[in-house]
């Protein structure tokens, strides 16, 4: 017997707890932010090939030349963009803009740029793929958080912050104030679920995975000789944590 759709979306609810319980008793039609069926469009089966070139190519195209001018000044490597869920165009490109203020690191920086677009405009960010060029420290993974966004992706690894361009801030916060092991934090939770694009091309096979990580090997490379730069004038700033 075919079930009824609204069958269905009583059970999702239901499901989800407390807190989907006390939506379903208010009437509400729409699952609450981070329940599994909301994010199923950001759940990669195999070779999300599409999804992958593309965050690469944001990457190459708009990012690197927007931190390849503000390294220049003493900021870091960190680079964000906000892409639209539906066709993938930008939304925000952004990078690290801390000798202007501290906390402009390059995830904050878009979301403050991507809250500045007219309401009218402005995508909601549940609508939204939000793409680091690094894992987000935990200010970043706040501030995506109380952002709004249900997921975001990232290129290279906390450790690789830390080990391939010096720049180790994020694993000591993680352990001196949260007491989180690398990796410690939930991955995937209420609010969002990241991805590792690393990973993911993991998923793709042959002369596709070969394609997305020579891309890689490349990306790499530009942004140790960034790093390279930054680290040459950032005692000239007065960034706290250089």
């Amino acid at each position: 017997m075919k079930e009824k759709k609204a069958d269905i979306d009583r059970r999702d609810f239901i499901k989800m707890g407390a807190v989907g319980a006390a939506a379903l008793a208010a009437g509400s039609t729409v699952l609450p932010v981070g329940s599994k069926n909301q994010r199923a469009w950001a759940n990669p089966k195999n070779c999300n090939a599409k999804l992958i070139d593309r965050l690469l190519e944001v990457m190459e195209n708009d990012l690197v030349p927007l931190t390849q001018k503000e390294v220049s000044k003493g900021n870091k490597v960190f680079g964000a963009a906000i892409l639209k869920k539906s066709d993938l165009s930008i939304v925000v490109a952004a990078t690290n803009n801390e000798t202007e203020n501290p906390l402009w690191h390059g995830e904050i920086h878009a979301i403050k740029q991507f809250w500045e677009i007219h309401r009218e405009q402005r995508p909601e960010p549940k609508d939204c793929i939000f793409f680091a060029t690094h894992e987000p420290c935990p200010l970043c993974l706040s501030a995506i958080t109380w952002g709004g966004f249900d997921n975001f992706y990232y290129l290279f690894s906390h450790e690789d912050s830390r080990d391939s361009f010096n720049i180790g801030h994020d694993l000591k916060i993680l352990k001196e104030v949260f007491k989180h092991d690398p990796g410690g934090y939930a991955r995937e939770n209420y609010y969002w679920k990241s991805y590792s694009l690393r990973r993911l091309i993991d998923e793709c096979k042959d002369k596709t995975e070969e394609s997305f990580r020579l891309r890689v090997n490349r990306l790499q490379k530009t942004y140790a000789e960034l790093s390279k730069i930054y680290q040459q004038n950032k005692d000239d700033t007065d960034i706290p944590l250089k």
